[in-house]
């Protein structure tokens, strides 16, 4: 063995679980396994993968009284909010009631001389690397079209999310998924870079931080190894002077403040209109103070803690920082008792900020956000793009045109108006700058996860 993986819960500071690490050997004889496999899945009918996937789905979401205070222990999310499996359910169906068509062949030409099409053919073997914050979200993004399309899948789960990918197996494989085309490992960062850079894929997916994509990247350097990659985000709002003043709290708090802030596009910056500041802030501090920090495993617990204590350190040092550099923070960490210092951190509200500050301009992936006065939208604009990350961006107002035209200026892969911190099945989900590349959900999705074939057939021989 090449060593082992301890899952510590932030709960309470103690191991969780504790896991064997896949020797390099067994690493590479899983991945042998799951080529040999992938043929026989892709020549099964379309329709038979769909049913199996979906029914892998079925059996997932029938554990999730399980789940959920496994993903408490795990990561720290209140077991109020009953997990992943809304949002499971919602993108499976929709990738399972249009995969048809997506996959469909293009036909070009079908006449007595020739038949041209353009096909989508499975890539191979689909490594997907899943982060923590959303074990089962994140993960399905992939799984699911690269199953369906024909690809056997290879899933190295977080470490602090390591029960989440034995869940993922179980599931497929009670449905019928063969154990070959489907495969949950446990693997080190090395075996991770060396499979990569083998050229074992057809394609790697990888969620988490902006570091990490780099050493995929260096891994799968000279390779050509398709990836997709969903790394770092600083999600921008913006108020504007017409919008419904506490919808765009609401909405904006909780997609700041939700799952401890640990949210791929949760918002970390607000730019609320000068007419509408004022008002906003202390709606905002006033939202904040409203939640309950403590242990995930209480129903009552609105905030739980953050995934890892080094993770809460990071946020206090950003907020520690903006202070010293003249930021006003509006929460007593006094109030919240459940604040330890470590691992369980107080929700904070930031005003007078710049984007001098780390806190305005680097990921905090907690549960913070700054508050910065603008006079119009094109300050607004200025400002949200004033960063090296493009995730998403939340626009408040009353008038889409308004919203369409400030969103069509601004550097992000999706535009929200009046809500944020949501992942539509039906369109693309990407981002720009250091947030990465590729693309998972919609038609798109399924792109990733194949590659085009053409057909140019001859039918007569003059």
């Amino acid at each position: 063995m090449s060593g082992q993986i301890q899952l510590v819960s932030p709960v309470d500071g103690k191991v969780y679980v504790t896991r064997d690490v896949l020797s390099p050997d067994a690493a590479r004889d899983a991945v042998a396994r799951a080529k040999a496999a992938q043929p026989e899945w892709a020549a099964r009918p379309l329709d038979e993968r769909i049913k199996l996937v979906v029914a892998g789905i079925d059996a997932l979401i029938a554990m999730n009284d399980d789940i959920v205070p496994e993903l408490a222990r795990m990561m720290g999310r209140p077991v109020r909010y009953g997990g992943e499996m809304g949002g499971v359910r919602e993108r499976t169906d929709y990738l399972a009631r249009t995969a048809a068509d997506v996959l469909a062949p293009d036909v070009v030409e079908d006449s007595g001389d020739f038949r041209r099409e353009l096909r989508r053919v499975p890539v191979g073997v689909v490594f997907v690397i899943a982060p923590w914050n959303y074990p089962f979200l994140t993960a399905i993004n992939t799984i699911v079209p690269a199953l369906i399309a024909g690809n056997a899948v290879i899933l190295k789960h977080a470490s602090q999310t390591l029960l989440a990918g034995e869940r993922l197996a179980e599931a497929m494989h009670k449905a019928g998924v063969p154990a070959d085309v489907f495969q949950n490992v446990v693997l080190d960062h090395a075996t991770t870079e060396a499979l990569i850079a083998e050229r074992n894929f057809g394609f790697v997916n990888f969620t988490g931080s902006v570091g990490g994509g780099r050493a995929i990247e260096r891994a799968a350097a000279g390779g050509f190894t398709g990836t997709g990659l969903e790394l770092g985000g600083k999600d921008p709002g913006y108020v504007a002077e017409d919008a419904d003043l506490d919808a765009a709290v609401n909405g904006l708090m909780d997609g700041a403040m939700f799952n401890s802030g640990q949210c791929c596009c949760g918002i970390e910056r607000i730019y609320v209109h000068e007419s509408l500041y004022d008002d906003f802030v202390a709606k905002a501090a006033d939202w904040a103070r409203t939640l309950k920090l403590g242990d995930p495993t209480d129903p009552a617990t609105t905030m739980g803690p953050m995934a890892n204590t080094r993770f809460a350190k990071v946020v206090r040092d950003q907020v520690a920082e903006a202070v010293a550099a003249g930021a006003r923070p509006l929460i007593d960490a006094g109030e919240f008792p459940a604040d330890d210092g470590g691992a369980y951190l107080a929700p904070q509200v930031l005003v007078d900020v710049t984007h001098d500050m780390r806190v305005m301009r680097e990921e905090s992936f907690g549960p913070v956000v700054g508050i910065m006065p603008v006079k119009d939208d094109a300050e607004a604009i200025a400002l949200m793009n004033d960063s090296d990350y493009g995730l998403t961006a939340s626009i408040w107002t009353a008038d889409p045109d308004r919203a369409a035209e400030i969103g069509n200026q601004l550097e992000t892969g999706t535009v929200f108006m009046n809500r944020c911190d949501y992942l539509d099945p039906a369109l693309c989900w990407t981002g720009v700058k250091d947030t990465g590349r590729g693309a998972s959900l919609s038609s798109l999705g399924f792109h990733a996860v194949t590659r085009p074939k053409s057909f140019h057939l001859k039918k007569v021989t003059q």
